[in-house]
């Protein structure tokens, strides 16, 4: 069967490496058509250009549960178990990011306590940006020393996978299995303590200084502000006056208007009066020349 786990495949934490994975979960990858079409008969090799090809890690989104690209592969490195080897190269790999990101997940969940801590925790010192797609199906950013943090933190859930316990460090360096942490800010932290020591006098002068350039900027806000205030109650004066001599024209003009057409009613009336004078006359000199023949 295409899922199931190699013949030759050691037990993880005293069961089959698939099972690290929740039965709900597993069953969604292999009815994904990510698993069915990218993963199918998928060798350690290949798994590589898979690896390269990832945008963003995650576990599994939407309502009805579909697994991300990022935790196919995951089940996938389970099935067919690659060697120590590879995946220690995996977590080596600083060209591409999401390779590392897929190598260190991979350890955690199948590498011993000691393995975790040993490959996982250099990875502290890279800083680059991770996409995440959450339950949502939106992304998010992280930092990988904040993935590879979660992964040494968390005792529960990580991209929706239970993480196998591991020893506390402290239990570890107490059994001489692994060396005290060292930060790498150490020898930066006591730079500034000396530093510190040093110019304690002068940082109160450098704040005082801070102050007044502080009230400097503030009175310059300020004179801004007035300024801005200002501007803009001229701007609105202007408008206004603008507003007002616009409505005063408005009114002129419709003045002129209805005196036109008051005189053009005048004009009107005188010459029906001066139509009528004529019909009159008219009518009269007909009159006139009647009575005389």
């Amino acid at each position: 069967m295409a899922n199931r786990t190699v013949k030759d495949a050691k037990s993880v934490h005293g069961t089959n490496p698939q099972y690290l994975v929740e039965k709900i979960i597993r069953s969604r990858i292999y009815d994904s058509k990510y698993w069915k079409e990218e993963c199918f008969a998928l060798t350690a090799e290949l798994l590589v250009d898979k690896a390269m090809e990832l945008r963003f890690i995650g576990g599994v989104y939407g309502g009805n549960i579909k697994p991300t690209p990022f935790l196919c592969l995951i089940l996938k490195m389970l099935q067919i178990q690659p060697e120590k080897d590879i995946v220690v190269e995996f977590i080596k790999n600083e060209e591409f990011k999401y390779v590392r990101a897929l190598g260190a997940f991979y350890m955690r969940l199948t590498g011993s306590s000691l393995d975790s801590y040993k490959y996982l925790e250099p990875l502290y010192n890279d800083n680059r940006k991770l996409r995440r797609q959450n339950r949502e199906a939106q992304f998010e950013l992280i930092h990988m020393d904040e993935f590879i943090d979660e992964l040494l933190r968390e005792e529960r859930v990580v991209c929706d996978v239970i993480l196998p316990r591991i020893q506390k460090r402290s239990i570890l360096e107490e059994n001489n299995e692994l060396e005290a942490k060292v930060s790498a800010l150490e020898d930066d932290l006591d730079e500034d303590i000396e530093l510190e020591d040093e110019t304690k006098y002068d940082l109160v002068d450098l704040h005082d200084k801070e102050k007044g350039k502080e009230k400097e900027k503030d009175k310059k806000e300020k004179s801004r502000k007035r300024d801005r205030s200002r501007s803009r109650s001229r701007e609105r004066t202007r408008h206004k006056k603008d507003k007002d001599r616009n409505r005063d024209r408005d009114k002129e003009r419709d003045r002129e208007r209805d005196r036109d057409r008051d005189r053009d009613k005048k004009d009107r009336k005188e010459r029906d009066k001066d139509r009528d004078r004529r019909d009159r006359k008219r009518d009269e000199d007909k009159r006139k020349d009647r009575d005389r023949r």
